[in-house]
């Protein structure tokens, strides 16, 4: 009795390629053999439960065979029985080659691959195309709910052969969970070494980003403002950054926890071979800051994130208003020096505690005379910014960075003059102050998890600890990477990043700084 795959693949070309090319006596035996392979093992069943793709043949009406990959969350492909198999078909690019192949030829061919362990699995099958209103319960069976993407049919495979290749040519590859569990001896080695005293070694290298710089320059720019100017490590041009961008850089919090902060790039946006950040320094924060004052060395290695821009200047011919407060200055300054070399009509307005607490303040005043006003508290000089506002009017576009009481009041101001709040442009370095936090729920649909929060505590913040991977950023409200949608519930936004439309409409939330005005809420997670 043959091998089911045999039976089906040793035509009488293939038998004849095998003669001419010395091999049919090895192959002989697949035909005499007493297995047939035709129903499945609970071998096969358990190596199809742990692969997340496999790729299927199927051949059209012209007799042009075709071969694409299927791809989903491991063992999204089931074994309904010995003898058949069935995924949901997810939507894809919309050119159904291949179910219009099967609907003229439901023969089908299969290869999964284990390329960790160099395994190969090859199926032969007939399948049977169904649609969710012929069987829901079968799509619903089928479905994986912590996936997301659209599922249009379900295709269920009656299976007539497998066979096992030999792992001769398979080249070996890993996926992110391989290398995660290879190197899990090391990051506990790493983890055990940062929770040591930071004083025992000197830190030369730090951080997981893709952008290698080195710390080639520290300047004192105030008692609590330190600059650090940053270089590729053989010289190269940096990546090209534009006024408002930020840069994130690697930091070990008081905890002993290694995390990431953003930081504006101060340096004028034409040059290539530096980046700047500014850091004031604040000790009664989670010691992002005073870490960065007390290890940052000059020599020393920074694996960062690339720049982005949620803070960009506006493509526009109309007069542009600055206004700065405090360490506000940093992305505030590369704008100045943008603006200045196109030319284009701004004022900066600057407010610092004192001169001596005005970080890049000696370079500015010179290099923007006539061009920028200062206002020092210790002076008892005030930035009006009724006036400052009422001079801008209709036509200037605003643009202010710092404390989040001055940003607040610039909003205000506008409010009260009748300016358009879309002329008013602002990054945040913390998260905008609002009344007194409450505790409520948050269920994540797809995840099927109900999650609370506490009053001092961030959706994000609780939902990545209940182990959710969703993307952020800034975690302050400025960039919106962190935005899901609300599926129930009334929000409290306040982030600045999502419009209106986004907010109602699209009924997205950014779970950043953003909060529940119900008892409960229900995201798309």
């Amino acid at each position: 009795m043959p091998r089911a795959f045999a039976a089906i693949s040793f035509t009488d070309s293939v038998k004849a390629a095998q003669t001419r090319y010395h091999s049919r006596d090895s192959n002989r035996g697949f035909e005499l053999a007493e297995d047939t392979r035709s129903e499945m093992t609970e071998r096969e069943a358990e190596f199809i439960a742990a692969r997340d793709s496999f790729y299927m043949a199927t051949v059209a009406e012209n007799g042009w065979p075709y071969v694409q990959h299927r791809g989903g969350p491991a063992g999204f492909l089931k074994v309904l029985d010995a003898n058949t198999l069935g995924f949901a078909d997810f939507r894809g690019n919309v050119q159904y080659l291949s179910v219009g192949n099967l609907n003229a030829n439901d023969k089908i061919s299969i290869i999964l691959m284990d390329y960790t362990n160099r395994r190969r699995l090859k199926i032969w099958g007939r399948v049977r195309i169904v649609h969710e209103l012929e069987n829901p319960e079968l799509i619903a069976a089928l479905e994986d709910p912590t996936y997301r993407a659209r599922i249009e049919r379900a295709m269920v495979i009656t299976v007539e052969a497998w066979d096992w290749n030999c792992p001769q040519h398979i080249t070996p590859r890993y996926t992110d969970a391989d290398i995660e569990q290879l190197i899990a001896p090391l990051h506990a080695e790493l983890k055990a070494l940062q929770a040591k005293p930071l004083a025992s070694a000197p830190i030369t290298a730090l951080g997981e980003g893709p952008l290698e710089l080195v710390i080639s320059g520290i300047r004192q720019l105030t008692p609590q403002v330190r600059a650090y100017e940053l270089r590729h490590p053989a010289g190269k041009d940096l990546p090209i950054v534009t006024a408002g961008s930020h840069l994130k850089v690697p930091v070990i919090l008081k905890n002993g926890q290694t995390d990431v902060r953003n930081y504006s790039i101060a340096s004028n946006p034409a040059r290539r071979d530096i980046y700047e950040i500014a850091v004031l320094r604040q000790d009664e924060g989670d010691g992002g800051s005073s870490f960065v004052h007390q290890h940052y060395q000059l020599g020393m290695t920074l694996h960062c994130g690339l720049p982005q821009n949620d803070f960009a200047l506006i493509d526009s011919d109309a007069p542009v208003i600055l206004i700065a407060g405090g360490i506000g200055i940093t992305p505030i300054k590369a704008m100045a020096q943008t603006l200045k070399a196109q030319g284009r009509a701004f004022h900066l307005h600057y407010a610092a505690r004192s001169q001596r607490d005005m970080a890049y303040g000696d370079r500015l005043q010179r290099d923007l005379v006539g061009q920028m006003t200062s206002y020092f508290n210790s002076e008892g000089q005030q930035l009006d910014l009724a006036s400052v506002l009422r001079h801008a009017g209709n036509t200037s576009e605003v643009y202010v960075c710092g404390p989040s009481g001055l940003i607040s009041a610039v909003q205000d101001t506008a409010k009260e003059l009748n300016i358009s709040a879309e002329q008013i442009h602002f990054e945040r370095f913390s998260a905008a102050p609002h009344g007194e936090d409450v505790a409520f729920e948050v269920v994540l649909r797809r995840s099927q998890k109900i999650i609370p929060i506490a009053a001092d505590q961030t959706v994000l913040a609780a939902v990545q600890a209940a182990g959710i991977d969703t993307l952020s950023d800034c975690g302050v409200g400025n960039c919106g990477t962190c935005a899901v949608k609300v599926l129930a519930g009334e929000v409290e936004h306040r982030d600045s990043a999502l419009n209106q439309n986004e907010r109602e409409r699209a009924g997205l939330m950014c779970i950043c700084v953003s909060r529940a005005k119900s008892a409960r809420i229900e995201l798309d997670l």
